[in-house]
């Protein structure tokens, strides 16, 4: 089923919105100083064309650590990023998504361009991982959590 929702999505909006993830990785790889948000926007890009069965979550939720993209300088890069390209992915992403919600069968491809809408607005600090390990790790994490509130009390 996923790979041909994934089909379906490439076919109808997932080429568009990939294509335009990668304009902008590229023309940030071209400033030299964007080079960190190039690598984003390609890893996204490459989510975009392909999103079924994959989510795209933060480093530190799947790690269990803070890292460089997570942190304040990650916070920073994607206030960066917002202000530069994200908010322009996200048009892209809500005016597809719009299109989509037009006709039944396109709610589903509407609802991933919402999911990738939120993306677009700070992707420093996240990974795309396959949707069961996605599951894995926030079941991780709420067992740490758990465990932690337990021995506090």
């Amino acid at each position: 089923m996923r790979a041909i929702g994934n089909l379906l999505w490439f076919i109808f909006g997932g080429l568009v919105m990939g294509l335009a993830w990668w304009l902008v990785g590229l023309i940030a790889l071209l400033t030299i100083v964007g080079i960190p948000w190039a690598k984003a926007a390609f890893v996204m890009g490459q989510f975009s064309f392909f999103p079924f069965g994959k989510e795209a979550i933060s480093r530190q939720e799947l790690h269990q650590q803070e890292d460089i993209g997570t942190g304040a300088l990650g916070m920073l890069g994607n206030v960066i990023w917002f202000v530069f390209a994200g908010v322009w992915l996200a048009i892209g992403h809500l005016t597809s998504a719009l299109a989509c919600f037009l006709t039944i069968i396109g709610i589903p491809f509407a609802i991933q361009h919402l999911k990738l809408a939120g993306i677009a607005l700070a992707p420093i600090g996240k990974t795309i991982v396959t949707t069961e390990l996605a599951d894995a790790a926030r079941a991780t994490q709420a067992s740490a959590t758990v465990a932690q509130l337990r021995s506090d009390a």
